[in-house]
């Protein structure tokens, strides 16, 4: 009996130290990497901890690859994951956009990964499951196929080798409707897009202009809009973003994009010592909860929680004031092909 409670404590030791070892494995590496190496969400409810660009999603589910009105585009990235909410007005939004404003469908680019968090590559938001990128490129009229989707680049608006221009002969009235349309509704919080497309949107939108001042100009932008909606009532970890300013913001802040402040090299000074090489975001730099996110049980596979197969969140995970047609989707919406390896 001596022995053998000598060999348990023995094990007990080595299990502990295995232990301990992993988590300082963990804690050390890039969260980027923890989090880009889950392959399925937690199986729980969805709720979002966190800052847009310092989060995470618990319960987050996948949009369909494809529905009547949208196509899911690089699929070997694994990020149509979102929480119900952005989901569902992903899919409202093209079916709106189809019926009423002349666009046949949208591309959808990356929304986020299945648990959220820093991203391998790209995004410095995308981390709770509220933003989505948009093609600013219209849904074709057949199925793309899986290397399609990963090769087909979206189409940029501006001019070329023109300064802040937007492309007359390839904007189209559709271009304004789809983003006005998407600005419209109650939920979304901001809309990114190159600030040519702003104010090519201040100078020739005709209909309503209360939601314009949800468009807010950024870098970059030119290929896609970002959709970005308001943390879930119930969601209490969720941190909220200011509040976009009074008006249409067309005015001095949209101005300033078009000087050379914004696009000026940033000054150095020549006796300042080199600044330490940043280092990337470590798991204990997120909200607490998102270590609890990172370890929970998933489902036993993406079927289960890809809406359309089966999977319908309930009416309190999408809002009640929310529209879903989900219902409407065919009874088997396709999920993914096999995954090629790597990631652009």
């Amino acid at each position: 009996m001596g022995v053998y409670k000598t060999i348990m404590t023995v094990l007990l030791a080595a299990a502990s130290v295995l232990a301990s070892v992993d988590a300082s494995t963990a804690t050390e590496k890039p969260a980027k990497e923890l989090f880009g190496a889950v392959k399925l969400p937690s199986r729980s409810t969805p709720e979002t901890y966190g800052f847009y660009s310092k989060g995470c999603i618990s319960g987050a589910v996948a949009i369909p690859t494809d529905g009547p009105t949208w196509q899911a585009m690089r699929l070997s990235r694994n990020r149509r994951w979102g929480h119900p909410q952005m989901i569902s007005l992903l899919e409202r939004l093209s079916r709106d956009a189809a019926q009423y404003d002349g666009w046949p469908g949208l591309l959808l680019g990356d929304i986020s990964q299945p648990r959220g968090g820093p991203m391998l590559s790209g995004h410095a938001s995308h981390q709770v499951g509220l933003d989505a990128d948009i093609w600013l490129t219209p849904m074709p009229s057949r199925t793309l196929s899986a290397k399609e989707r990963e090769d087909i680049s979206a189409t940029s608006m501006l001019k070329k080798n023109t300064f802040l221009t937007v492309d007359p002969s390839i904007w189209t009235p559709a271009h304004a409707a789809v983003i006005m349309r998407a600005a419209s509704y109650p939920e979304v919080e901001r809309i990114f897009v190159n600030p040519a497309i702003k104010k090519k949107l201040c100078e020739t939108w005709s209909g309503e202009r209360s939601a314009l001042g949800k468009v807010r100009p950024y870098y970059g932008h030119d290929y896609h809009f970002h959709v970005r909606i308001k943390c879930p009532a119930d969601s209490a970890g969720c941190k909220e973003q200011a509040a976009v300013p009074a008006g249409d913001g067309c005015g001095k802040d949209l101005a300033w994009w078009f000087t050379d402040e914004p696009w000026a090299p940033p000054k150095k000074d020549p006796n300042a010592k080199p600044a330490p090489k940043p280092k990337p975001a470590r798991l204990a730099d997120l909200p607490k909860a998102c270590a609890r996110v990172l370890d929970a049980p998933g489902p036993a596979s993406e079927a289960e929680v890809t809406l359309g197969n089966g999977f319908t969140p309930t009416v309190a995970a999408i809002g009640a004031g929310a529209v879903s047609t989900f219902a409407d989707l065919p009874a088997r919406v396709p999920i993914p092909m096999a995954r090629p390896s790597g990631d652009e």
